[in-house]
């Protein structure tokens, strides 16, 4: 290595780069910059993916050393770098683009050459002296791109998964908050967006509850596959340049670091070319997406109007909806999360592509795999977070209208069927289509049960759960 007031020179198998003096990554993360301008999102946006590095890169050095590998001099170094770094220090100074060739070799890389320059700094040397704590040598020992990248990836997503789960949890309990707010608001189910039969508005939204709760427990599984690694595999999954007791005191130190139980995979040659557990767990962020996508259908249908639509609910409003329109207020919040619904599916298209094409003994598009889980992962949980704060907690019910739509359809015969009769229940259902007029009206005008009995059959309590019951047989017997 040569320098200069503002640059050092670092070498590669390629040739010679100037490197600007006050830059913690080397040549190699140079060369990615320059090869890969692609989406914008530097490794750097993605901060749990770079306290997992710095965490292996950490378990790495400290099983090295307590292999008599690495002296403890060096070790020590490496390891308060990664310290720092999983702390949040010289994270801009992880410059590749997430999407990149090379199966995420070049963030193996960028990872390897902070961490040698800040430790070299630690020894009180120059950055870039090689020589004495080389990032492939020392960083990077025992280890491959193969392993380390694929087991980051997923120490990053089980740290996004806690905290989509945590968000979906809050949007959980508020839909169950109106749940409980709303048991006592009668109302018409629909099935096809025909009238059906009575409900309750809390019932509707404590199944939004339901809903969440089960994928929060499908999530939970994916994230349970993801705890695997295959850490110690090296290139292929034969462990080649790594002691044969490293793979299992890596893992143990890894997971004392992370805090949580991790597994080496009983076949790692399997496990450096499957990427089956991305794929589970794309599949479950998009169910989550699915439903969230049909609750907030559902949210904006039921509160589309104010006049000329179904107005049955109020959503909170978050803002002007019209340039041109005054008064006009949209479902910006069900909106935008209907969106992020679609990016999470169309994210899960490409991870099922990236996936599918690995070849031979190592998959080379995890890149992409991570960047689409990563931005799928922050986007629901973003979006649960805005559909709880700005949607759900304000939504307010419209019991009157409610109400009336309950005496007026034509779909509560079916509850009386068991008490005037199907012939009777047909001939008022058809008498109220033609007339227009309300179902209650007619029953009580044609005789057919009387006020008291009407009220009483038509009670919450009665129209939205099972009932034992008297036919009209048995009532006239």
């Amino acid at each position: 290595m040569t320098s200069s007031d503002n640059v050092r020179t670092e070498h590669d198998l390629i040739g010679e780069r100037p490197i600007p003096c006050e830059a913690y990554y080397g040549v190699h993360t140079l060369r990615a910059v320059e090869n890969f301008p692609i989406s914008g999102s530097r490794i750097s946006d993605a901060p749990d993916l770079i306290v997992a590095l710095a965490a292996i890169k950490e378990a790495a050095a400290q099983t090295n050393m307590d292999l008599a590998l690495l002296n403890s001099e060096k070790a020590n170094a490496i390891v308060q770098a990664c310290h720092e770094i999983g702390g949040g220090a010289l994270h801009e100074h992880f410059v590749v683009d997430l999407i990149q060739g090379g199966a995420g070799t070049s963030t193996n890389m960028n990872a390897n050459e902070v961490i040698a320059n800040r430790a070299l700094e630690i020894l009180g040397r120059a950055r870039g002296d090689y020589g004495y704590l080389h990032p492939n040598e020392h960083v990077n020992l025992g280890q491959s791109t193969n392993d380390v990248y694929p087991t980051a990836l997923k120490l990053a997503a089980l740290a996004a998964i806690t905290r989509l789960i945590a968000a979906m949890d809050t949007l959980r309990a508020a839909f169950a908050d109106k749940a409980a707010e709303f048991a006592d608001v009668l109302k018409m189910g629909r099935t096809q967006l025909q009238d059906a039969v009575p409900m309750t508005l809390g019932q509707e939204f404590g199944t939004y509850a339901v809903m969440l709760a089960e994928d929060m427990a499908r999530l939970s599984e994916a994230a349970h596959l993801i705890r695997e690694i295959n850490l110690g595999a090296t290139a292929i999954g034969t462990g080649i340049n790594a002691h044969p007791d490293y793979a299992a005191r890596v893992r143990e130190r890894l997971s004392a670091i992370v805090g949580m139980d991790l597994v080496t995979s009983p076949d790692l040659i399997e496990a450096t070319q499957d990427c089956g557990a991305f794929v589970q767990l794309s599949g479950v962020l998009k169910r989550i997406a699915v439903k969230l996508s049909k609750i907030c259908n559902d949210l904006r249908l039921l509160s589309s109007g104010p006049r000329a639509g179904f107005n049955e609910i109020n959503l909170p409003a978050r803002q002007a909806g019209s340039s041109i329109m005054p008064g006009k207020v949209n479902p910006v919040i069900p909106e935008v999360v209907n969106q992020v619904a679609f990016d999470v599916i169309g994210n899960d298209v490409t991870i099922t592509m990236a996936a599918e094409a690995g070849q031979l003994q190592l998959n080379a598009f995890e890149p992409i795999i991570f960047y689409s889980l990563d931005r799928s992962i922050r986007h629901l949980t973003a979006a649960c977070r805005t559909l709880e704060v700005n949607c759900v907690t304000g939504i307010t019910a419209n019991r009157d209208r409610l109400r009336d739509s309950v005496e007026q359809s034509i779909g509560i015969v079916t509850a009386l069927n068991p008490f005037i009769g199907y012939l009777n229940a047909t001939t008022v259902a058809l008498e109220a289509h033609r007339t227009g007029r309300g179902v209650y009206e007619l029953v009580l005008e044609k005789g057919l049960m009387s006020k008291e009995r009407l009220d009483a059959v038509l009670r919450p309590e009665m129209l939205t759960r099972p009932q034992a019951f008297l036919s009209a047989e048995s009532e006239s017997t």
